[in-house]
C-alpha cells in the first residue's frame, strides 16, 4: 500500500509541481479499484489505483469523449506510465442516493432525478454517435450472450446459495428465452451499464457521473430500469411511472422519432427483471461470498423490490421455471433469513473482541457470567512479521493490511469466521444475552490477530450496531464502539 501512495505522490508532484499534504485511502465499494483523496492547501483530487489496465483505458477513452460532449464527468489530470494509477477531479462526498435518503422525494430531489434522466439520454444518444465500441473492455455490445451471462451470475451467486429445489434444465431454457427476447430490442445506443444513484455525485445542486467504464452498445431501457428500480432508493411507484414517461419524452426528443409507448413499456418490464436478477447476483457475490456488510444489508430490500415487481407479469413470455424460482426466493422466510437483527435501546449485548499472543500471554480470560465464545488461531495465515519491512509495524498499518488482504488467505479465513460469529450474534441479540467474547491469536499478537480483530469489530458494529469493546493486548490498545442512537 505504501508503494501505491508513494507512486501517487510522485505522479502528483510531477503533474502539479507541489507535494500533497495528505493522501487518504477511501472506503472500497464493489470493485477492486482503490480510491484515494489527495489534499493540498488549496485543493483536493482523487487518485485511482487499478491493476486492470484494459478497464482503465476504457475509462480514459470514455471520459475524454464525454468531456468533449460537455457531459459532467471527472477530468483526468495525470496517468502513470504503466496506466495503473491516474489522478482525476474530486466531485465531492455526496451521491444522489444519500441525497434521496436525506431529503426524501422533495422538489429538490425530483429536480435532480429529472436532471439525471436528461443527462442519461444525452449520454446514450450523443455518446452512441461518437464512441468507438471496440474500445469497450467488457463487451462491445450487450447482446444475447451478455444477458445470459447476467442470468447465470444470479443463478450461481444467489439462487444456488439458498439450496432451493428447481429444475436446472428448464431454468436454463427460460434463461435462453429471456435472453433472446431482450436482445431483440431495437433501441440500442450507448448503455451506461450501472446507471444508479450511487454513481451520480451531487455537488452544489449539480450532478456528475462516475463509474461508466463498463459501458457498451446496448438496449437503453436497461439503464432507466437500473435507475428507477434501485432497491435502496425506494422510489414510489407513481414516481417511477412519472420518471419513466419523462425519460421516454426525452428519448423521443433526442432520436426525433415517436415511440410506441405500449410496446416500449412491455420491453422495459423485461429489462427491469434482468437488472433485479443481476443485482441479486452481485449482492450474493459481494455479500454472501465476500461478507461485505453493505451488500448483505442490500439483499432484503432487493428481494422486496423483486417481490413488488412480480405483481406485474412480462407479457407474451412463458417462463414457468423461472417464475416458480422467483416466487420461492421472495417468500418472507427467505427475506427474513437475510434481514439483520439490529440492536436497540433495550439490547444489553456487549461484544468483547481481543487480539493476543500465544507465546507471550496465551488465551485471554473471560470474566463474564456465562464464559465461552470464540477463539480463532491466525497462525495458519502467512506471517507479515517474517518480512523485514513489516517487523516494526502492526495489523493497523496500511502496508500490513494490504499484504494480508492481497497476499494471504486471510480474507477466506475471516469469511468463514464471520459466518460462524453471525449465527451467535443474531441469536444473542434476540435472546437478550449480555456478553460474547471473541479472540484472535497469533505468534506475537502484532500483525495477523490485530488485523483480524479490527476487521471483525468494524463488521459487527456496522452490521448489528452493537456495543464493541476492542482490546489489542500486546499493543496496549483499548477502544469502545458505542451503538448509534
Amino acid at each position: 500500500m505504501q508503494d501505491i501512495i508513494q507512486n501517487i505522490s510522485v505522479l502528483f508532484v510531477k503533474t502539479f509541481n507541489e507535494k500533497p499534504t495528505e493522501i487518504t485511502l477511501l472506503e472500497q465499494s464493489g470493485s477492486d479499484r482503490k480510491y484515494f483523496r489527495i489534499k493540498t492547501n488549496e485543493k483536493t483530487l482523487i487518485a485511482t489505483s487499478n491493476a486492470n489496465i484494459s478497464e482503465n483505458e476504457t475509462f480514459f477513452y470514455l471520459t475524454h469523449k464525454f468531456n468533449e460532449l460537455s457531459i459532467k464527468v471527472p477530468k483526468i489530470f495525470a496517468i502513470s506510465d504503466d496506466k495503473t494509477i491516474y489522478i482525476q477531479s474530486d466531485l465531492g462526498k455526496t451521491n444522489l442516493l444519500e441525497t434521496i435518503n436525506k431529503f426524501g422525494f422533495s422538489d429538490k430531489v425530483v429536480i435532480l432525478l429529472k436532471k439525471a434522466i436528461e443527462n442519461l439520454v444525452k449520454i446514450q444518444i450523443e455518446g452512441d454517435k461518437y464512441i468507438d465500441y471496440t474500445k469497450c473492455y467488457v463487451n462491445d455490445e450487450f447482446g444475447k450472450h451478455a444477458i445470459f451471462s447476467d442470468l447465470l451470475y444470479f443463478k450461481y451467486y444467489f439462487a444456488d446459495t439458498l439450496k432451493i429445489n428447481y429444475n436446472n434444465q428448464n431454468l436454463i431454457k427460460d434463461f435462453e428465452k429471456l435472453s433472446i427476447n431482450l436482445s431483440g430490442n431495437s433501441l440500442k445506443y450507448f448503455m451506461y451499464r450501472d446507471f444508479q444513484s450511487r454513481n451520480i455525485m451531487v455537488n452544489e445542486n449539480d450532478i456528475f457521473f462516475i463509474d461508466y467504464q463498463g459501458g457498451m452498445k446496448g438496449p437503453v431501457l436497461y439503464d432507466i430500469a437500473s435507475f428507477l428500480w434501485q432497491a435502496k432508493a425506494k422510489l414510489p411507484n407513481k414516481t417511477k411511472e412519472y420518471l419513466f414517461n419523462f425519460y421516454i419524452d426525452k428519448l423521443e426528443e433526442n432520436i426525433k422519432s415517436p415511440i410506441n409507448r405500449i410496446n416500449i413499456k412491455n420491453q422495459y418490464k423485461g429489462f427491469v427483471l434482468l437488472r433485479l436478477l443481476q443485482v441479486l447476483g452481485a449482492y450474493g457475490f459481494r455479500g454472501i461470498f465476500e461478507r461485505k456488510t453493505h451488500f448483505l444489508d442490500s439483499i432484503p430490500p432487493a428481494l422486496q423490490n423483486l417481490k413488488t415487481y412480480l405483481n406485474d407479469k412480462i407479457p407474451d413470455l412463458d417462463m414457468p421455471e423461472l417464475d416458480n424460482l422467483l416466487k420461492k426466493i421472495t417468500l418472507d422466510a427467505i427475506i427474513d433469513k437475510f434481514s439483520t437483527v439490529k440492536s436497540n435501546k433495550d439490547t444489553q449485548l456487549k461484544i468483547k473482541i481481543k487480539s493476543f499472543s500465544y507465546i507471550k500471554t496465551g488465551y485471554p480470560s473471560d470474566e463474564s457470567e456465562h464464559r465461552g465464545g470464540f477463539v480463532f488461531d491466525c497462525r495458519g495465515i502467512l506471517n507479515p512479521g517474517r518480512i523485514e519491512e513489516y517487523k516494526n509495524q502492526n495489523g493497523r498499518d496500511s502496508d500490513v493490511i494490504y499484504f494480508l488482504e492481497q497476499n494471504t488467505s486471510m480474507p477466506d479465513f475471516l469469511n468463514n469466521a464471520f459466518g460462524m460469529i453471525d449465527i451467535s450474534v443474531s441469536e444473542y441479540i434476540k435472546r437478550g444475552f449480555q456478553s460474547l467474547s471473541i479472540s484472535f491469536g497469533c505468534t506475537g499478537g502484532q500483525h495477523r490477530s490485530v488485523y483480524a480483530a479490527d476487521k471483525l469489530a468494524k463488521y459487527l458494529f456496522d452490521k448489528y450496531n452493537v456495543c464493541i469493546e476492542l482490546t489489542h493486548i500486546e499493543q496496549k490498545i483499548n477502544e469502545t464502539l458505542n451503538p448509534k442512537s
